[in-house]
């Protein structure tokens, strides 16, 4: 800012439009590739997790379709059939249910991080909670299959 209270100038080392400083100097800005999450294990996982919410929405758009298709009658419902039997279908829904299995697992592992769980004044142990966690999958699980196969 001037002594007369006129118009301000950049501090030293605030970059200008044209991308060097006041004083001349340029900043050091490394490139940055678009595949840097490839290159450690952690990112990779977080970013495949994130990205499997898309086939999470495939999913729920894959049962809306069934449940319209039943709701038409038997012709639509054979239609759907045919249409859900074609090569890239089956092949979307083995890539999503790869994709929906990632993101169980991963948010599995993450709840005990998310929620400490108390029970007579002492922590459960992380172990104790993801195994919960499993059982009640693998006792709903058997409860739908149970529903479909009777």
């Amino acid at each position: 800012m001037t002594r007369s209270g006129g118009a301000t100038t950049p501090s030293r080392g605030t970059p200008t439009p044209s991308g060097g400083t006041p004083t001349g100097l340029r900043l050091y800005r490394p490139r940055v590739s678009t595949w840097w999450w490839t290159r450690k294990r952690s990112y990779l996982v977080f970013v495949m997790r994130e990205l499997s919410s898309v086939f999470v929405a495939w999913f729920v758009v894959y049962l809306l379709f069934l449940v319209h298709a039943v709701g038409r009658g038997e012709a639509a419902y054979l239609r759907f059939l045919d249409w859900a039997a074609s090569p890239w279908v089956t092949l979307l829904n083995v890539v999503a249910l790869a994709f929906v299995l990632l993101h169980a697992v991963t948010w599995f592992a993450l709840t005990p991080q998310a929620m400490a769980v108390r029970v007579a004044g002492r922590t459960v142990p992380p172990v104790h909670i993801i195994a919960g966690q499993y059982t009640g999958l693998v006792v709903v699980s058997g409860f739908v299959l149970w529903l479909v196969t009777r």
